[in-house]
């Protein structure tokens, strides 16, 4: 059994080689979105089925009212372009396996785009979700957005204006490859009050502003919004030296305080995952704010105290513990809940605190260290170091049990 996912372009069905209008001719039912199924001609004897609302949730059931026609591989899927980028392609083989689905693509929107714009492909950023903008701003920068609809130019110029980016260079490639094909370009300030655009376009952004932070873990602690409650800056590069994030790992920030830790550890790469645990109302919102003012909106953030708001998380690759070490059964909870080669990195700034690493340390190995940082400030008319306060930090990786 084999569901075929044929890639469509704006040029519909003059624009596709004889092989995939061989394909959907065969097929007893077509699957697709309105606008694609629209793009067929009239063909007699075939079943032209639209995709459920919403999507993830009603395609278990659309796929198993059509058991019998997929047995006889009779079931044929349109997606735009290149059913894999950012498209239905994915999902189906999520929902299906990967056995289960073939994939023939066309020519994607970002192909298109790029030639459009005479942009190789190594000299461009594409992004799937608007959100994530603001991590990748740096002079110019070339950015290609795959927009939600059409209001997606004037939500991304307001977010690169407010980010001191309002002279970029917005371009809207809308409706590629077909007869109403339509090219827009304007700077972001024109574009904040724009109408909106077509829906089906690309967005392209030449970034021009100010120099932003770097890629490397150690934000300015200015970057975040934040009331005293903040993993400050040389300690959370050394937390997550240790913490040591990889491509796919998932992060619990426990007493996450503004975030700071989660949000820079889903800056180091795009399929990094985290949640952020904080008991305070007030402060799980000012997360939320900086998570998305600092270009990661997939944070999850889960208020309620630790350790019993952690039963049911998805179990972590990594732990950063920054408040509440001597909480009973956190440090347990958090250690009890990582794989072999989970990460722990926990600061302590109290004697109680201390105490409960220092135990942790005997017990788990690791590396215990202080770690004290002062700062050049006045001393009255001279200059003299202000010393922060000094912060216990235990790291450890779980071993593998005999």
């Amino acid at each position: 059994m084999t569901l075929v996912v044929v890639g469509i372009g704006a040029d519909g069905w003059a624009g596709l080689p004889e092989s995939s209008r061989e394909r959907i001719s065969a097929a007893e039912v077509v699957l697709g979105a309105p606008r694609q199924l629209a793009l067929l001609p009239e063909m007699p004897g075939r079943r032209r089925v639209e995709w459920p609302s919403p999507l993830r949730d009603g395609l278990p059931g659309l796929l198993a009212g059509l058991a019998g026609e997929l047995d006889r591989d009779g079931v044929v899927a349109l997606a735009s372009g290149d059913p894999l980028l950012a498209g239905i392609g994915t999902t189906l083989i999520e929902v299906l396996g990967r056995d289960r689905v073939a994939v023939v693509p066309a020519v994607s929107s970002v192909a298109l785009a790029r030639a459009r714009l005479g942009w190789p492909a190594e000299s461009c950023e594409v992004i799937r979700d608007p959100g994530t903008l603001p991590r990748h701003l740096a002079p110019g920068q070339r950015i290609l957005v795959l927009s939600t609809d059409g209001s997606t130019p004037g939500s991304v110029a307001r977010s690169l204006v407010s980010a001191g980016y309002g002279a970029s260079r917005l371009t809207v490639l809308a409706d590629l490859a077909d007869a109403g094909e339509a090219v827009t370009s304007g700077s972001a300030e024109e574009w904040a009050a724009e109408a909106p655009a077509p829906p089906l376009h690309v967005l392209a952004v030449e970034c021009s502003g100010p120099t932003g932070p770097g890629l490397l873990a150690g934000l300015p602690d200015d970057a975040f919004e934040h009331a005293g409650q903040l993993t400050k800056r040389d300690l959370r590069a050394s937390a997550l030296a240790r913490l040591a994030p990889r491509p796919g790992d998932l992060l619990w920030d426990v007493g996450a305080g503004a975030g700071s830790v989660a949000i820079e550890w889903l800056r180091a790469h795009p399929s990094c995952r985290a949640i952020a645990v904080e008991r305070s109302a007030a402060r799980a919102e000012r997360i939320e704010r900086n998570a998305r003012r600092l270009g990661v909106p997939s944070l999850r953030v889960v208020t309620g105290a630790a350790p019993e708001v952690l039963t049911g998380l998805a179990a972590p690759d990594a732990v950063f513990i920054g408040g509440g070490v001597t909480i009973p059964g956190v440090v347990d909870a958090c250690w009890g809940a990582l794989a072999p080669g989970g990460r722990l990195v926990g600061h302590a700034v109290t004697l109680e605190s201390e105490a409960v690493l220092a135990r942790e340390y005997g017990a788990h190995g690791g590396e215990l260290t202080r770690i004290a940082v002062e700062q050049a400030a006045p001393l009255g008319g001279f200059t003299g170091w202000a010393p922060a306060r000094t912060v216990t930090q235990w790291a450890a990786t779980k071993e593998t049990p005999a």
